[in-house]
This record gives structure tokens, sequence and C-alpha cells, in this order.
């Protein structure tokens, strides 16, 4: 039986007197690919953002590895293997591609690295081709392959990705769902949250629905995907 790598309970997020997200609880268990999948403004990043430490959480509790990580900081818990790719991409515009490789990185002191990031580069050929241009020059999908290979050179036991192909182009989105998809068949746990909920599902083992910080369904994907509710709600059907 799998192991659970973290488990959300009860999970309540404020922003002032706005309940943002209201109980949720799911839980990803090691070797999964699963996706949470709502509209925007459902809650989904702001649950990243609770899970990660980058917004106080209000009540409820997340367990990662066993083991309670409420108040802890981002610093801490990339080091213990919990690693976030933000939205929006999040990269050092004015620092090289391999520059911002090497800071995904920062929490290491193996003779390693260089060698992972020829494995980063192995996955994404754009960034080897252009290894010394500055990462605020490329476009948005080439940023987003740069923040997921940032997120890999921390070697996460989870990796959460948060709105990897939004705003991109169609071809960018294949390939970005394709790296997932690699990402994953590595061994990777990954929790991926998107509005494309037709891509997330089809990629994911289990899905999760949030609606209004709360989550109303859940499942195996594949049946999630098939639900005329999801359909309705998510697919324009």
């Amino acid at each position: 039986m799998k192991k659970t790598l973290l488990k959300v309970s009860g999970l309540k997020v404020a922003y002032g007197g706005i309940q943002a997200v209201k109980g949720v609880s799911f839980e990803v268990k090691e070797g999964e690919l699963v996706s949470l999948i709502g509209a925007n403004g459902a809650g989904k990043t702001t649950t990243l953002k609770a899970i990660t430490g980058l917004q106080p959480v209000a009540g409820g509790d997340i367990e990662y590895l066993g083991h309670s990580i409420k108040g802890q900081g981002p610093w801490d818990l990339v080091r213990q293997g919990l690693v976030m790719v933000p939205e929006g991409r999040g990269t050092f515009t004015r620092m090289t591609i391999t520059e911002n490789l090497q800071m995904g990185a920062f929490i290491r002191d193996d003779k390693d690295i260089d060698a992972d990031i020829d494995k980063v580069f192995a996955i994404f050929p754009r960034l080897k081709e252009r290894r010394s241009q500055l990462a605020g020059t490329m476009s948005g999908g080439e940023q987003q392959m740069l923040a997921m290979g940032r997120a890999l050179m921390a070697k996460p036991k989870v990796l959460l990705l948060d709105e990897p192909s939004m705003g991109l182009s169609p071809i960018m989105v294949d390939k970005i769902f394709e790296v997932v998809n690699d990402i994953h068949s590595q061994g990777v746990t990954v929790l991926l949250v998107e509005q494309n909920a037709s891509r997330a599902l089809q990629l994911a083992g289990r899905g999760y629905v949030m609606e209004s910080g709360e989550v109303t369904m859940s499942g195996d994907a594949k049946v999630l995907l098939n639900d005329p509710k999801v359909r309705a709600a998510y697919l324009g059907e």
C-alpha cells in the first residue's frame, strides 16, 4: 500500500474577514499524479500557498511525510522535498537560464548539481540552446519550462504545479503537459492545480474539484472527466 506523502485536513485560509478556503481535505500518495481543478477564484492557489508556508493557516492541518508542517517556512519545506512551481512562473528575470537553475539547487551541497542541470537541459532542449540568455527576455512558455526546471533542481519528493498552462499557446500547453507526464513517470509525486480541467484529468490518476473554497467532488480522474456535472461546469458541455 502506498504511503500518504501529503495530507490536508479541514484546511481553512482567510484574507482579512474573507474565508477563501473553507475546510478543504485531500491527500496525495507516493507516486501519484493528483489534479486539483476548479474555476478561477475557487481557492486552488490559496490552498497551495498555505501548504507551502506562503499563506497563514486559519484552521485545519497539513501533514507532509507523516508530520504536521503548519507554520513552517517555504525554505524549510523545500529542504524536505516539498517544492512548488508558482503561478506566474516567478523566474529571476535578470539572471541567465543557467543561473536560475543553479538557484533551484541553493539548498544542495552535493557534487551532482552540474549533472542535474544537464538533465534539465535534456528535458528542455530549448533552455540548453539559450543557457546564457536572461530569463526576462524569454517567452512565457520558455519561462514556464525554466520554472519547472528550477524546481526539479531542488530534487522534489512532491512537486506542486500551480496553473502551468496559464497564458500559453496551444503548442506550448501540449509541451508542458508532456513534460509533467514525463516528470511523473520518472517517479516524482505531483499535485497539479489547473483550470484546464480536461487536460489535467486526462493526465491524473485521481482528481479533486474545488468550488468557492470547498472540495465538492473527488475520485478517479477518468470518472470525473466523464461526469456530467464536471463536463457542464468545466468543459463547456
